[in-house]
């Protein structure tokens, strides 16, 4: 985030995060001088608060005179300022006894696993299965079935394979298909499914496939054939969510509740995760599942045995406590995949 603050600004603004996330209160100046035990006044600590709320840190609820966090501020603290709980031995066991508790087989694993998120959190876990989505792109083939239907076989690096009909507008000759199998496969070599995807819907807008009647068709049929459907999504907790001041209208929450059950958004998700490793953290509208403020997601990728890619998470408010929240998800995904693999 391009923001400078000075070390006091800092301090202060560390200060109101964490009293905010323990107490779902507006935070003032005074409280803030006495709880932090700052060499400040509450006359210095104010005009600190009221320069970072100009700058949008902080906000003032017209119904309070303190100040509470805003996004920019949360993705401040998580950027620059969160001190990680380191997670201990004993808290490693018990993740892992958890996890395996409802059984060895994978299925068994991840429901566990959000399970075991949302207990240690007290928020939402999430966890999304691997799928082919995630497999490396091998091949695509197209064989003609008769008038205007066509079979397309995809083929992942992993060996999984989705078989497509495809109804078309016209009919086309077996070296047509040939063709276009031709150019899709060197279009998508090296891709995983997901991002062959992506990369069909980014080449269907350029100028020379618009004047290029046989690559557009390859394309538009390609398009219906690479889905991306997910195999398993499992959510844990969702009543523990209710807990917390911020989400007591229900509607609020029923609606949060769809779009995190609603497959495609997922897998844009799961896409942004597979990218790199390690932990992704998206604060309020961040988020590319729920544009809702108020709700922060953790995640991490997780891989099976045969190098296929899931997700797994915690869902919560901008006010979670993202220094403990952090190395769980962190640890957990690095288990699992252990798991799996042993598996």
């Amino acid at each position: 985030m391009d923001v400078e603050l000075s070390s006091r600004s800092r301090q202060i603004l560390e200060a109101i995060v964490e009293d905010y996330i323990a107490t779902a209160e507006p935070v003032g100046s005074s409280a803030v001088a006495r709880r932090h035990a700052l060499t400040l006044s509450p006359a210095t600590v104010r005009n600190v608060m009221a320069n970072l709320e100009e700058i949008g840190l902080l906000t003032s609820p017209h119904t309070s005179a303190g100040r509470i966090p805003t996004e920019k501020a949360y993705r401040f603290y998580v950027d620059s300022l969160v001190e990680l709980r380191k997670i201990t031995r004993e808290e490693k066991k018990q993740i892992l006894r958890r996890c395996r508790q409802g059984g060895s087989g994978p299925k068994d694993i991840l429901r566990e696993t959000s399970r075991t998120l949302s207990s240690l959190s007290n928020y939402m876990g999430i966890v999304v299965g691997p799928s082919i989505t995630s497999d490396v792109f091998r091949h695509i083939e197209f064989i003609h079935l008769g008038a205007r239907k066509i079979l397309a076989i995809l083929v992942s690096r992993n060996g999984s394979v989705q078989n497509r009909l495809v109804e078309t507008d016209e009919n086309f000759t077996p070296d047509d298909l040939v063709k276009m199998g031709n150019y899709l496969n060197e279009l998508m070599r090296g891709l995983t499914i997901f991002e062959a995807r992506e990369r069909i819907l980014e080449e269907m807008n350029k100028e020379k496939v618009q004047y290029d009647h046989l690559l557009s068709q390859a394309l538009r049929i390609s398009k219906q054939a690479v889905t991306v459907e997910q195999d398993e999504i499992f959510l844990e907790g969702q009543s523990r969510i209710f807990d917390q001041p911020e989400f007591s209208d229900v509607q609020r929450m029923k609606d949060i509740f769809r779009a995190f059950e609603e497959k495609g958004r997922l897998l844009q998700l799961l896409g942004r995760c597979m990218i790199s490793e390690g932990v992704h953290i998206y604060i309020g509208s961040e988020a590319p599942v729920s544009q809702t403020a108020g709700v922060s997601l953790i995640t991490s990728r997780f891989v099976t045995g045969n190098n296929a890619v899931g997700m797994l998470g915690i869902i919560g408010p901008t006010r979670m406590g993202y220094s403990s929240v952090i190395p769980i998800v962190d640890y957990t995904a690095r288990m699992v995949s252990r798991l799996l693999n042993d598996g």
